[in-house]
């Protein structure tokens, strides 16, 4: 009789899935947040748009310590198809400008972390003063890692740097707006492609100017952009995000790493 009250417990106990071990949390989706550099310097910084190369990597080193996954904007579309957000926290690191600093202390910084990031360039200025060269962005965008990957990608800060939105006051006519807008996206999309692999989908807004507004928009896209990088502060916390609406955190002399961690909620 014992041994046959013990054989029902058992298989009570089997059957209702009773265990030592609790059952596993299932992962808990993240925000994205976009980070935004402009000129890394060695050293202290001179002015709000600097950082310096140990604060880059005390940014880089606290994605790492907090298991924030760097992804890249491509990424994007395989959320907002999915209709659901990456498991975990998540960042995509940018650049805006062109400075040199990207290809003699961003560039090693990044490779010993392996992590991949996305430089806008004014195009006008390449070359010119303290900007990289055409042939320094070829190096960066055709190198390719142990896996084949190339870490580095290009896009438009448009080809003169100017205000999209406050010049349209200048413009007569929408036409003439519209023909403004389009060799500023179009000429600076062209020359960067004759530099890089593949096609140039991202932009970023000068002084974040025009954000929202129809008529950049409008022109991103006849001009091939799938993506506009805005600098409206914020992360993106769910999958419907509008992809020529992309917030982001500008990372200033003044910004902590803790403050991606604010953004993030974590």
């Amino acid at each position: 009789m014992i041994q046959h009250m013990s054989l029902l417990i058992i298989v009570f106990l089997i059957f209702t899935g009773c265990s030592d071990r609790e059952d596993p949390v299932p992962p808990k989706e993240g925000k994205i947040i976009v980070l935004m550099y402009h000129r890394i310097v060695d050293g202290d910084a001179t002015n709000l748009y600097e950082r310096s190369i140990a604060d880059l990597e005390a940014d880089l080193k606290y994605l790492n310590e907090n298991d924030i996954n760097v992804i890249c904007f491509n990424d994007l579309v395989s959320v907002k198809e999915s209709g659901k957000m990456p498991n975990g926290n998540s960042a995509i690191i940018t650049f805006d400008d062109g400075d040199h600093s990207w290809f003699t202390l961003v560039k090693p910084l990044l490779l010993k972390y392996k992590m991949e990031a996305t430089f806008f360039l004014w195009t006008y200025m390449m070359g010119h003063d303290s900007f990289l060269t055409w042939n320094e962005v070829e190096e960066m965008s055709y190198y390719t890692n142990g896996n084949g990957e190339r870490p580095f990608t290009f896009g438009s800060h448009t080809y003169s740097h100017t205000y999209l939105l406050d010049r349209k006051s200048e413009f007569s006519t929408a036409a003439e707006y519209n023909a403004f807008l389009d060799y500023e996206l179009r000429e600076s999309r062209k020359l960067i492609e004759s530099h890089t692999p593949g096609e140039i989908s991202i932009l970023s807004l000068p002084y974040g100017n025009g954000a929202d507004d129809a008529d950049i928009i409008s022109a991103a896209v006849r001009n091939g952009y799938r993506f506009i990088r805005t600098s409206k502060w914020g992360a993106i916390q769910d999958a419907a995000v509008n992809l020529y609406s992309i917030p982001s955190l500008p990372m200033l002399d003044t910004s902590t790493p803790d403050e991606i961690g604010y953004y993030l909620n974590q």
